[in-house]
């Protein structure tokens, strides 16, 4: 006995240890399951979403843009130093040779004020050495001035380049709004989706055993021989569906948990083996809905209105730069500086200092195309692309007006669902009971309790889905009316 025994023992601990092996290799295999709220998926996305991260350099580049606009009013330092020979015979043939060198340096400093008026301030020096003596001529402080009077007076190229840099980076602004009014709101939709599929799963888990259980009593009646073989495989049959409708659920929750993880993450391969529970169940709060109300917010605050309103704005800046064109060049001109000269550098420039030996000049020049057809078709072709911009901001208005108004219909009609679905799981529900003690008094058919079953099913269902559907629909009215992110309390600082 012994002997037979210790075998038996160690088969029986190398079980034990097997079993304890596979619970943990089990338990390891097992996804992390991670809780969150539909704020901490939000969070999630605004931080690590790709279309939001991809956005947020618009406004980025749109402001290096706009400052290199302002590059048109950098001043341009130049400074030049040549040496030039010159040798050259006498014209009437003799062999006298006049032999000149001279050294010339040059500086200015030149670029264009916000008044459209050009500037350059410098000086120049020259030295010239020749037989007769060396002597330095030069100019210092010398500046040259041209502002103009009608064309380029209040606006001019680089105003122009400055003002649409101006307008691109509010467009990008609002570009990268609606991009997280995109994503924040696809992220409560997948977030809906994820607790309805969690929750039809259980229902259908409810079903599986529904009618697992009417096929395990129907087996003890068959084998009793009160009911017939007919019954148990209709029985057998509604359990095959309904396994079968549990595994779609399952794949349809997997699937919704991709959806959520490629919102909010930008490393799916961390989140892979996450199973993502959300922190709340499905409910329905009632919100009171008032079209002109939405129809206010949405032309107040959608993101596309108002980058069209700035296209339209943008575009009447352009005519009023096209229109300035039109008008001939009259400009003031002016140069003051002071001269020096002797024998050295140094002569001129104790001149320089002394500056007793001014100059100026001042003026005016006119320049005007006699036709001027180019300008005149450019603003005809500005006027006609404003109208074209006027026609789509108004039709965009419209189109939003329509979607805000189906939006609110249709969340009012989800509404109504939520209730009448919740009463129609409940008759359902009070149905098969009723029809389960018919049964059971012999008095109805194993198809029509079966029946009861799939109703009681589809209600639960359909009772799910209408929570989700409101709830969506809440989240698509927030989007049609641009109020998202406040109704998600998300700051935006660009």
């Amino acid at each position: 006995r012994a002997a037979s025994g210790f075998p038996m023992k160690k088969i029986a601990a190398s079980l034990f240890f097997a079993g304890l092996v596979s619970a943990a290799v089990a338990q390891t295999n097992a996804p992390a399951t991670r809780a969150l709220s539909l704020q901490d998926c939000i969070a999630e996305a605004l931080k690590h979403n790709f279309d939001v991260r991809v956005e947020r350099y618009e406004p980025v580049k749109s402001q290096l843009t706009l400052d290199a606009a302002y590059a048109g009013y950098d001043p341009t330092l130049s400074i030049t130093g040549t040496h030039s020979h010159n040798s050259s015979a006498s014209v009437f043939g003799t062999n006298f040779v006049s032999v000149s060198d001279a050294d010339t340096f040059n500086s200015s400093l030149g670029g264009l004020l916000p008044s459209g008026a050009t500037y350059t301030l410098g000086g120049n020096a020259t030295k010239n050495y020749t037989p007769g003596g060396d002597s330095t001529s030069g100019q210092a402080g010398a500046l040259n001035l041209t502002q103009p009077l009608l064309k380029n007076l209040w606006i001019d190229s680089t105003r122009l380049g400055i003002s649409a840099a101006k307008s691109q980076l509010k467009q990008s602004e609002q570009g990268l709004r609606l991009q997280l009014i995109t994503t924040v709101t696809a992220v409560e939709n997948a977030y809906y989706e994820l607790i309805y599929a969690r929750e039809n799963l259980e229902v259908e888990q409810q079903a599986l055993d529904l009618a697992q259980t009417q096929l395990d009593q129907d087996n003890q009646r068959m084998h009793i021989g009160t009911l017939a073989q007919l019954s148990v495989e209709l029985d057998e049959s509604q359990v095959a569906q309904s396994r079968a409708n549990l595994i779609t659920a399952e794949f349809t929750l997997a699937s919704d948990q991709n959806t959520l993880k490629n919102l909010i993450t930008d490393n799916y391969h961390e989140w892979h083996d996450t199973d993502i529970k959300p922190a709340a169940a499905l409910e329905a709060v009632r919100q009171l809905f008032d079209v002109q109300d939405s129809w206010s917010k949405g032309l107040a605050a959608r993101p596309d209105f108002l980058q069209a309103k700035l296209i339209l704005e943008q575009q009447g800046i352009q005519i009023k730069y096209d229109r300035n064109q039109l008008f001939p060049e009259i400009d003031l001109v002016g140069s003051y500086g002071y001269n020096g000269a002797g024998q050295g550098f140094g002569d001129a420039l104790n001149q320089f200092g002394a500056a007793n030996r001014p100059f100026y000049s001042y003026g005016g020049q006119l320049s005007m195309p006699l036709s001027n057809l180019g300008p005149r078709s450019t603003l005809k072709s500005a006027k006609a692309v404003e109208q074209q911009d006027l026609l789509k901001l108004k039709q965009l208005e419209q189109n939003i007006m329509v979607e805000i108004d189906d939006a609110v219909k249709q969340a009012q009609s989800a509404w109504e669902s939520v209730d009448a679905t919740k009463q129609a799981r409940i008759y359902a529900e009070a149905a098969l009971d009723a029809e389960q003690k018919i049964y059971a008094v012999g008095k109805a058919t194993t198809f029509e309790v079966l029946q009861y079953q799939n109703n009681l099913t589809a209600a639960r269902s359909q009772e799910i889905r209408a929570l989700a559907n409101y709830n969506e629909a809440l989240s698509n009215l927030a989007q049609q009316e641009g109020s998202t992110l406040q109704r998600r309390n998300v700051d935006v600082t660009v």
